[in-house]
């Protein structure tokens, strides 16, 4: 596998083969395309009873969406979903790695805590699993860049056909 670079993303978009959409050129980077939080949200909603870790475990169960209108104050400790603005379809033969910028990892921003993989042959828009990991609340805004995906090809052709393949909500 091999990271593609901006003449191979530019290529590949040409040729119709990947796929952004909103995509503007000013969000392609070296070896990167940054993406931007998309207007909603899924919260983590309190209780004090434990979520039981099991294969049936659906988040869904334990979450709700919320519509950022307005910023969304993330407070140290705390773990959100939110969505790109962005759809990606990739062809069978290239993969993915969604990567936090380290403008905001810097004051404590993980935008992955463990799927950052983006699987051959989606169309979707991307999860992020949003942790504050620093010592004072962030207040998170849609429209921002808050991550880049990294595309590499593969060695082979697969596409992914699993439960978010298609994903456009949260």
């Amino acid at each position: 596998m091999s990271v593609l670079t901006r003449d191979a993303i530019v290529a590949e978009m040409e040729s119709g083969r990947l796929r952004i959409d909103p995509f503007s050129p000013d969000q392609l980077g070296a070896a990167s395309i940054d993406l931007t939080l998309g207007d909603e949200i899924r919260v983590i909603e309190s209780g004090a009873d434990p979520i039981d870790v099991r294969d049936g475990a659906d988040y869904r169960d334990h979450t709700r969406v919320r519509r950022l209108d307005e910023p969304f104050v993330l407070e140290p400790g705390c773990t959100i979903h939110g969505i790109t603005r962005e759809r990606i379809s990739l062809p069978s033969d290239l993969c993915g790695f969604l990567e936090g910028r380290s403008r905001f990892a810097r004051l404590g921003l993980m935008i992955h805590v463990t799927s950052a993989f983006v699987q051959p042959g989606v169309s979707n828009r991307q999860v992020l699993e949003m942790s504050n990991v620093g010592g004072r609340p962030l207040r998170i805004h849609p429209g921002v860049r808050l991550c880049q995906i990294v595309l590499m090809r593969t060695d082979g052709d697969a596409v992914y056909r699993g439960r978010f393949a298609d994903q456009d909500r949260l």
